[in-house]
C-alpha cells in the first residue's frame, strides 16, 4: 500500500508581464502563475504527484489557500484505492456541504479542485508507469464513464450512450495510436501575436514559425477596431493567404460590438473568433454565430463546468469547443465535455495559452482523437512557446505538431529550481 501523507502547496509566479507575453484585450500584462501542489506519499522511492491550476498573478494566493482547504480529502488515501474511485473523489470534493457554498462547481474552489485532481492523476499515472494519455486508453469504457458526475448531464448524454460511443471507437484505435506516435497532433500557434507585441516582433516571430512548419496562427483583437484591422492586415500579409488565421477577443465585446467588429474583420478571412463576448452568455454567443457565419465562434476556456458546456452545445452557441485543463475539474470533467462535444458533432480545439497548459492538454487531445472522436478534421491544439523550460517533461514539437509524451505522469512536474526561484514573493526572481 502507498498512501498520501501530505499536500505541499506553493504560489509560483512567472513575471511574463515584463515582456507582455500573454497580453490580450482583457489581460494587459499578465504574470502566468500556478497555484501548485505536490501530493507526497510514504513510498520509499519518493513517489509524488504534481499538479496546479493557472492564474494570471494576483489572486494566485487565494487558489493556493483553497487547495489547503481541499487537502483533507486526499491525505491518508491509498493511491490504488484512489485510482479505482476518481469519480467518487471528485464528487466528494464538489459536493462538500461547506465548500459547495463557495461554488457550486465554479470559481476558486473549482479551480483548486482541478489542481488537486491534476496532481492525483499525475500520481496515479506515475505509479502505473504510463503517460496519462496511455493510462486513459487502457481503461475500459465503463471505467471512463465512472469518472463523470452524470447528474446534470443525462438530459443531453447518458452513461450508456457514452459507453457505446467509446466502445465503437475501439475499432481502429491501434492505427490511431500509431498515427499519433508517428505524426503527432496538429497545432496552432498563439505566441507570435500577443496584443502587446510590436509589429517588428510579430513579423519576426511569424517568419520564424512559418520556416518551422506552422500553418495556423492566432492573433489577439478587441481594444480598437481600427488597430485590429491594421494588425490583421499586417499579420495576414506576413503569414500568407494559405495559412489559417484565428482571432481572440478575450470576452471584451458586447454582442452587438462583436457582430460589428467581425463583419469588419471578415475580409482577413478569420477561421474563428474566440470568446467574442462574456463567457457565460450562451444566447449571445448563438446570436453572434448566426450573424457572422461562416466565421465560426469558439469558446470554452472560461466555461465554469460541464453543465455550461452542455447548454452551449445544446443551443448551437459553440462551434469550436475549447476545453481547459485547469478551469474544469481536471481529467474527469474534461472527458465529460469531450463526450458531449462528440454527441453534438462539435469540433474540439483545446485551450492551452498559459504556463503548463500545453503540457497538460496534449494528453487530453490525444485521448480525444484516439478514443472519442477518431477525427482530426479542423482540429488543432493551441501552442504557446513560453515557460516550457521549467518542466521536467516539456512538450515536444515538430513542424507544428505535438509529439506524444512518453514519460509516466501528466507532464505537470516543474523543476525544483524553478519552484524555488519563482516562489512568490520570497523566490530569487521576485526578491530581485
Amino acid at each position: 500500500m502507498t498512501k498520501i501523507t501530505k499536500v505541499e502547496i506553493m504560489d509560483v509566479r512567472f513575471p511574463t508581464s515584463r515582456g507582455l507575453h500573454g497580453s490580450d484585450a482583457m489581460n494587459a500584462a499578465p504574470d502566468n502563475s500556478a497555484a501548485y501542489c505536490i501530493l507526497h506519499t510514504d513510498d520509499p522511492g519518493g513517489l509524488c504527484g504534481h499538479g496546479f491550476t493557472l492564474t494570471c498573478g494576483r489572486g494566485n494566493e487565494i487558489c493556493a489557500a483553497a487547495i489547503g482547504s481541499l487537502s483533507p480529502f486526499v491525505v491518508g488515501l491509498d493511491v490504488d484505492e484512489m485510482a479505482a474511485d476518481m469519480g467518487g473523489l471528485l464528487r466528494r470534493m464538489s459536493d462538500d456541504g461547506q465548500l459547495r457554498w463557495l461554488g457550486p462547481q465554479k470559481g476558486v474552489i473549482h479551480l483548486s479542485i482541478a489542481a488537486v485532481l491534476n496532481a492525483a492523476w499525475d500520481l496515479i499515472a506515475k505509479k502505473a508507469g504510463k503517460p496519462l494519455w496511455r493510462l486513459l486508453l487502457d481503461m475500459p469504457p465503463k471505467e471512463i464513464t465512472a469518472l463523470i458526475d452524470w447528474r446534470h448531464l443525462r438530459d443531453a448524454l447518458t452513461e450508456d450512450e457514452a459507453q457505446d460511443m467509446l466502445q465503437q471507437r475501439m475499432n481502429g484505435r491501434e492505427q490511431r495510436i500509431a498515427e499519433m506516435e508517428r505524426d503527432g497532433y496538429p497545432a496552432y500557434i498563439t505566441s507570435v501575436a500577443w496584443l502587446g507585441y510590436s509589429d517588428e516582433q510579430v513579423r519576426r516571430l511569424a517568419e520564424e514559425a512559418l520556416a518551422d512548419g506552422w500553418t495556423k496562427f492566432k492573433m489577439k483583437v478587441g481594444l480598437d477596431i481600427n488597430e485590429d484591422r491594421r494588425r490583421a492586415a499586417f499579420l495576414r500579409s506576413a503569414i500568407g493567404d494559405e495559412s489559417k488565421l484565428m482571432m481572440d477577443a478575450n470576452q471584451v465585446w458586447g454582442v452587438g460590438e462583436a457582430i460589428d467588429a467581425m463583419r469588419q474583420l471578415a475580409e482577413y478571412d478569420p477561421w474563428w473568433i474566440e470568446e467574442p463576448t462574456h463567457p457565460d452568455d450562451i444566447l449571445g454567443h448563438r446570436k453572434i454565430a448566426e450573424a457572422i457565419a461562416p466565421i465560426r465562434v469558439a469558446t470554452g476556456e472560461h466555461c465554469a463546468n460541464a453543465v455550461m458546456f452542455k447548454q452551449f452545445l445544446q443551443n448551437g452557441a459553440m462551434e469550436v469547443c475549447q476545453i481547459d485543463s485547469c478551469r474544469l475539474a481536471s481529467v474527469n470533467e474534461n472527458i465529460a465535455v469531450l463526450l458531449l462535444a462528440e454527441k453534438f458533432g462539435v469540433t474540439v480545439c483545446p485551450h492551452s495559452g498559459g504556463v503548463g497548459l500545453c503540457e497538460y492538454v496534449q494528453h487530453l487531445a490525444m485521448f480525444d482523437y484516439i478514443a472519442v472522436s477518431a477525427d482530426l478534421t479542423d482540429r488543432a491544439l493551441e501552442y504557446v512557446s513560453h515557460l516550457h523550460e521549467h518542466f521536467i517533461d516539456p512538450v515536444k514539437m515538430r513542424r507544428g505538431r505535438y509529439l506524444t509524451p512518453d514519460a509516466p505522469g501528466y507532464s505537470a512536474e516543474m523543476k525544483v529550481e524553478s519552484l524555488r526561484d519563482y516562489l512568490f514573493p520570497t523566490g530569487k526572481v521576485w526578491r530581485e
